[in-house]
């Protein structure tokens, strides 16, 4: 079982959503055609309505981490969060701009008009989004994936993206997601994860994990790696 999520970071002073799951009326979502949810209306129920949002961070650019991103009113797609900057790396771009058969014409091309999309560079593998929250290189399930990591004093967080779409792939990295575009790096991305969160207190946030939904890495006896969910989370 998988869940999908849109993770809201609320620094102070920014606030700074993570993906925007699958929207509504998109036609040429596989499986979810012409969905039609209260996502936007919940969100706004939780005291973020789409105006108060400083910036969306894509971890990549598959229809369920993008769908919000526009909606269609009187028949035009038009930008969710129009005041918000949308934070893709530039490799990502690169990979899916001239792909045929993605969502990519509802959901980027509005942004893109409005001149709403930052394409980002990673330098030593990091981007800083603002104070305590960074962009971090996550390829493999596509080519320009980045996990978030969010940083308060000692305290720690990191959102997965599709990374992992199940807990077992921390304890066996090998196991692939089907739609990992490199699945051998995919793979070599989850064991130097593990490696560097693994017993270091570091909540893991999964995209896809339903409740609940963060935990931590620990390594038992056996030396085995574990998500151990916390059920605050």
């Amino acid at each position: 079982m998988i869940s999908v999520h849109a993770l809201l970071v609320d620094t102070g002073g920014r606030r700074i959503l993570v993906d925007t799951c699958v929207g509504n009326g998109q036609a040429s979502v596989p499986m979810l055609r012409m969905l039609d949810t209260t996502w936007l209306d919940d969100l706004t129920a939780l005291g973020h309505p789409p105006e108060s949002i400083d910036t969306v961070v894509c971890t990549h650019l598959h229809f369920d981490h993008i769908g919000w991103n526009a909606r269609l009113v009187d028949g035009r797609w038009v930008p969710t969060f129009p005041r918000a900057r949308h934070l893709i790396t530039r490799t990502e771009w690169d990979h899916w701009e001239g792909e045929a058969g993605t969502d990519l014409h509802d959901t980027m091309r509005p942004l893109l008009d409005d001149g709403l999309v930052d394409l980002v560079g990673l330098v030593d593998t990091r981007h800083r989004v603002g104070d305590g929250v960074y962009l971090e290189a996550a390829p493999g399930h596509t080519p320009g994936q980045v996990a978030v990591v969010v940083q308060s004093g000692a305290e720690r967080a990191v959102i997965t993206g599709d990374l992992v779409h199940h807990p077992v792939q921390f304890t066996e990295p090998d196991v692939p997601s089907l739609s990992d575009v490199d699945a051998t790096l995919a793979a070599a991305t989850r064991r130097a994860f593990v490696d560097r969160y693994a017993d270091t207190g570091t909540l893991v946030i999964g995209t896809h994990f339903p409740a609940p939904t963060a935990g931590l890495l620990q390594r038992g006896p056996d030396g085995a790696v574990r998500f151990v969910a916390d059920s605050r989370h």
